[in-house]
């Protein structure tokens, strides 16, 4: 039997083919290793899925998609009762302001009626009691009055005709009267007895 020469390649395993040994290229292990890790990772997931309860990775996707609009749902749920929470203060505060608003205006109408304004003179003096307590819209009742007062004794016409008193006569006598000669009133019937004198009635 003729021994193989020391000289033939053939006879090195795992040489300059780079073939290993059984016939399987450096290539084909490599692939061979990345598929069992990739069976090894999705032996780990299907492990995983099937720990939370799910048989595929479709039915674990749509139950977190699920959970992400129901999250998003309640969030906006949440914002419109927010809103909607903050839409009934705004309209509670506004109805509050229009109450102030009214009362502060009722007392000052009241305060200008009872000096004597009526009508549009008292309008035109609401305008200017408000013009003057700007600077104190919360002014209570007695420094409304007090402000009304001054605004009468500024602007009477606007609080109804002014009385106009008649000076006093010559000698202290009533208005529209001569004053009497003598400075002693006549007694009563004195002048019926005169009367009586000059027509010869009663002879002294």
């Amino acid at each position: 039997m003729t021994r193989p020469s020391p000289d033939d390649d053939s006879n090195k395993p795992g040489e300059a083919s780079g073939t290993p040994s059984g016939g399987i290229t450096q290539d084909d292990l490599s692939r061979l290793l990345a598929r069992e890790k990739t069976q090894g990772g999705r032996a780990a997931v299907k492990k995983l899925l099937g720990d939370l309860g799910f048989e595929t990775s479709e039915a674990l996707t749509e139950f977190i998609t699920t959970k992400r609009d129901a999250d998003q749902a309640a969030l906006t749920e949440v914002e419109r009762r927010e809103q909607a929470a903050a839409e009934k203060l705004k309209v509670a505060e506004a109805r509050e302001a229009q109450a102030v608003t009214r009362e502060r205006a009722a007392i000052r109408r009241a305060a200008l009626a009872g000096l004597g304004a009526a009508g549009e003179d008292l309008d035109d003096a609401v305008l200017l009691i408000d013009r003057a307590l700007v600077d104190q819209p919360d002014a209570d009742e007695g420094a409304v009055i007090a402000a009304a007062e001054q605004l009468k004794e500024r602007r009477p016409e606007l609080f109804g005709p002014v009385r106009e008193t008649a000076p006093p006569a010559p000698g202290g006598s009533p208005a529209g009267g001569p004053p009497i000669r003598g400075g002693i009133p006549p007694k009563p019937g004195a002048a019926g007895l005169d009367m009586a004198r000059r027509r010869g009635f009663i002879i002294d």
